[in-house]
């Protein structure tokens, strides 16, 4: 929408300087044109013409400058915008008194060009004197803050956004992520989430009530102990549903995506977009668990095989044991013999300390596999088919 504003104004404002700058052509060119409203047509046509490439331009321009304030830190973008306003302020001053004088009509283009000309040098050099000198002025006020600079130099990387799915705020690990200092930057909040939240909130089901009643007091409680860290993004998006408004506002921010849901994960990287899954970074901050590993795991049901039990890790991790059917309440003794790892999450194996794994259609047997393979020959050749 804005795009298209931008263009209409700068085809329109070409337009009417081409049909306005008839006027200002000699009066010896203009007794020798017999059709002055042709002429002005032609001027309009190509004035339209030439706003229309401008506007393009400016279009770039804008993008370009967008992505930059997004991306740059507060005191920086103060600091040029500072030295922008000081240069323009100067170019008038000097260019004032030149407006005052009386020109010849030949030279009435004169202050216009000069004034043009002063604000786009004192502007550019006010900003780029800004942006070298600046920050060592901004941290003349506040010596402790050099992130600007330092961001500056290429140091380091400024903090991107990170904008909060349903998911996340339902789950309640969000709080744990930014009391430990996990997460940089501002915590964006959709207000399509907001809504969602409350409609939640608002159902007859008991369990959507509950998380959305949670998800509520969270961002409540995140709200005060962080204040202004914390942004609500009041634009109305487009778009069917909840996930494909995220998807545009993360577009738009260039910010971070934090999500428990994997789907959404994965069509964010699709998009090409930043994007943060909670369960895979829960994943890898799982301390690792190495086969010969003993643990004094609790036995807490039966698993799908008959000779299986199952118990959890600290983390939640699920451990298949072995040996362990009908255990249930019991802590043993379990060493590892594997894990395997799904996209939904790490599966860890193992055995009763001093036995061996089962096969998978085994009893409770713990004789070692090689003589029961031995003794199954012997049957074979002891009964040919």
């Amino acid at each position: 929408m804005v795009d298209s504003l931008i263009l209409v104004l700068f085809v329109v404002s070409g337009a009417a300087a081409g049909w306005l700058g008839v006027d200002l052509l000699p009066e010896q060119q203009l007794i020798r044109i017999q059709n002055l409203e042709q002429l002005s047509w032609i001027l309009g046509g190509a004035g339209a013409l030439a706003g229309l490439l401008a506007g393009v331009v400016f279009q770039r321009l804008r993008r370009r400058l967008m992505e930059q304030v997004r991306s740059m830190p507060t005191d920086l973008l103060v600091s040029r915008a500072v030295g922008l306003i000081l240069g323009l302020l100067v170019a008038n001053l000097l260019i004032s008194p030149i407006l005052f004088l009386s020109l010849p009509w030949e030279l009435v283009l004169v202050k216009p060009l000069a004034a043009i000309a002063a604000n786009v040098f004192f502007g550019v050099s006010g900003y780029n004197l800004a942006e070298v000198h600046g920050r060592t002025l901004l941290r003349l006020f506040n010596p402790s803050n050099a992130e600007a600079l330092l961001v500056a130099d290429g140091v380091l990387m400024p903090a991107s956004a990170k904008i909060l799915d349903t998911s996340v705020i339902i789950d309640g690990r969000i709080r744990g992520l930014l009391e430990s200092g996990l997460l940089e930057g501002q915590v964006i909040v959709a207000q399509s989430v907001i809504d969602e939240l409350q409609a939640l909130a608002d159902s007859s089901n008991t369990e959507k009530r509950a998380k959305g009643r949670r998800g509520l007091k969270l961002l409540s409680d995140l709200r005060e102990r962080y204040g202004r860290r914390l942004v609500v993004n009041t634009t109305r998006y487009e778009g069917n549903g909840v996930d494909d408004k995220l998807l545009k506002l993360a577009a738009d921010t260039g910010g971070t995506l934090l999500t428990a849901d994997y789907n959404l994960a994965k069509v964010a990287e699709v998009q090409s977009l930043k994007v943060m899954n909670l369960s895979e970074l829960v994943i890898a901050l799982r301390p690792e668990v190495q086969p010969g590993d003993e643990l004094n795991l609790k036995i807490v049901r039966d698993g799908k095989e008959s000779h299986q039990g199952v118990g959890y890790l600290e983390d939640g991790t699920m451990v298949v044991v072995d040996g362990a059917h009908g255990r249930s309440g019991e802590r043993l003794a379990v060493t590892i013999t594997g894990a395997l790892q799904t996209p939904t999450g790490r599966m860890v194996f193992g055995r009763l300390d001093g036995g061996e794994p089962m096969e998978a259609s085994g009893g409770r047997s713990r004789g070692k596999s090689a003589p029961k393979r031995s003794t199954r020959g012997d049957q074979d050749k002891a009964n040919p088919r």
